[in-house]
């Protein structure tokens, strides 16, 4: 889900400007005046909640916006947000939301259920084509409303019952809907401002310039300097502004992880959003109290398009899968902070492990290349894997290059991408091989299989299989815990049978962080409300 973005020639100027003239660090400086520092690894593609796919534009989003609901940082539960309480019915079909009566927009109008109503319309319009679209699909009609079959919004499953009370009516009972609430996807946006910038049913319009921002959540966007910075304001108004310590929070995209290490260095950053692996071993022994690894629910593989040659192959693909040294990157290279991927769902997501696991098997990925026409690789075309930027993501590839070629003889191009033009190529499958992975939306290994279903539009594999569909629509609507499980063990086993992607790594957040910095707790989605953070010198 997220990838690097190249480092901006603005932010290079800032680097090497700051400290100029001055002994105080723009660090020192911002703990005066509360201003958090953050390096967040590329420039977002829109601020618009519902439009965003990436991890790393959505580190911004959760300091502009929130939901019925928000995921507790420390316990990873589920805890009111916009919504101050909510009840089902007997059944599970019918959610009554209340909302918090302080919720405020960032112009001062009152946040009211009419707002999501209208929200939850618009990302679920067909001509928005939202990429997350499928999120909504547990309300009812929501599906057949968003493929096209239904014209009427208004049989959608969500009603405003009056201005605080949001009812939610679901196709069928859902076990995660409240986790489900906590994501950008369902948030709200301010119809107003959106529809006078012509957004209702368009991405990319002007309603997120700073000069027209509106959100709801703790802080407002005051700028936004393309491939510089972006800068976020504290809002008076917010329900919970008592919780909000700080005055302001500044995202500087910076692609290359060792000039966020520079920087954090120099004192241009408090927090980065990763770290050189070969920089691990020496903060470990110097200063660990600077140095984070916690753990994260997420997942890097290689993607691969089904649909061109020679990857339409099976055993082609699966060959490759089995011939990548997921230990060696994993312990030489990356020392330690990532560990091997043999399925897509990390392990022990709410309990959850995969059983069939993907082994480094070079003579048995030789074997399937053979019989798949190729045998020591002759006669098959070489292939081109498009990387992110960012010098590890190229350390990594260029070892599975590597190895791919030395173990199976078969030629790789390496193309490295901003992660914009990565995204796009993804989405519209312009691409034969593509570094790819995936951030967890909520703890649950349905946020990584759902990816797969046939048509889903974060599929970008070309791949589809209707006994996995069968079985992961099965799971959805399976409250037994155990039972959805087993209903996942086999659709997975389906997925890494016919490896449509190559599971490489599972990985921890491996972040460096000011001491300056007091109430910052890690999240295994990696994301922060940026709530009850102080700068303490």
């Amino acid at each position: 889900m997220a990838a690097l973005l190249r480092l901006a020639p603005l932010c290079v100027g800032l680097l090497l400007t700051a400290g100029c003239g001055s002994r105080e660090t723009p660090v020192a400086a911002a703990n005066r005046t509360g201003t958090l520092l953050m390096s967040n690894a590329a420039e977002p593609k829109d601020l618009d909640p519902q439009s965003i796919t990436a991890y790393t534009d959505a580190r911004i989003i959760f300091a502009l916006f929130e939901g019925l609901t928000a995921l507790d940082e420390p316990t990873n539960q589920v805890v009111p947000a916009g919504a101050k309480s909510w009840e089902p019915s007997p059944d599970g079909l019918t959610w009554i939301f209340h909302l918090d009566p302080n919720g405020r927009w960032s112009n001062g109008d009152p946040v009211t259920a009419a707002d999501f109503v209208y929200s939850y319309r618009r990302i679920l319009n067909p001509a928005y084509a939202s990429e997350y679209v499928y999120m909504l699909w547990p309300l009812k009609n929501a599906q057949a409303y968003s493929s096209g079959s239904l014209k009427d919004p208004t049989q959608i499953g969500v009603q405003a019952v009056d201005n605080l009370t949001l009812r939610l009516t679901l196709e069928e009972p859902c076990p995660w809907l409240l986790a489900l609430t906590t994501h950008q996807s369902w948030f709200p946006v301010h119809r107003a401002t959106v529809e006078k910038f012509n957004g209702g049913n368009r991405q990319g319009t002007a309603w997120t310039k700073p000069e027209n921002f509106v959100g709801n959540g703790p802080f407002v966007l005051k700028e936004w300097q393309p491939n510089s910075h972006i800068t976020v304001t504290r809002v008076p108004g917010y329900r919970e502004a008592a919780q909000v310590k700080l005055n302001r929070i500044v995202f500087y995209p910076i692609e290359n992880p060792a000039t966020e290490e520079a920087g954090f260095r120099a004192g241009q950053f408090h927090v980065t959003s990763t770290l050189p692996p070969d920089k691990i071993a020496t903060y470990r022994a110097e200063a660990p109290g600077k140095l984070r690894s916690n753990p994260q629910l997420a997942t890097y593989y290689v993607t691969f398009n089904v649909t061109k040659p020679p990857l339409h192959l099976p055993k082609v693909r699966r060959a490759l899968t089995l011939a990548i040294d997921r230990a060696g990157i994993s312990d030489k290279l990356l020392q330690g902070s990532r560990t091997p991927a043999r399925s897509l769902v990390p392990p022990n997501t709410a309990g959850y492990t995969s059983r069939v696991q993907i082994p480094d098997d070079f003579a048995g990925a030789r074997a399937l290349l053979a019989e798949a026409g190729y045998p020591g690789g002759r006669g098959l075309p070489e292939i081109e894997l498009q990387i992110g930027g960012g010098s590890t993501s190229r350390q990594i590839y260029e070892t599975i290059q590597e190895t791919w070629r030395r173990e199976l003889g078969v030629n790789v191009t390496l193309v490295q991408l901003e992660q914009k033009t990565l995204f796009e190529n993804a989405k519209n499958m312009a691409f034969q091989a593509s570094s790819s992975g995936w951030v967890g939306d909520y703890v649950e290994p349905n946020t990584f299989l759902d990816l797969y279903l046939t048509g889903g539009s974060n599929n970008h594999t070309g791949w589809s299989n209707a006994e996995y569909d069968r079985l992961i629509r099965e799971s959805q609507r399976t409250y037994d815990n155990k039972a959805r499980q087993e209903l996942q063990q086999k659709a997975e086993a389906i997925l890494l049978a016919e490896v449509p992607i190559a599971p490489t790594l599972h990985t921890n957040g491996n972040y460096l962080i000011d001491p300056a910095v007091h109430g910052w707790t890690p999240s295994i989605l990696g994301l922060n409300r940026y709530l009850n953070i102080e700068l303490k010198p």
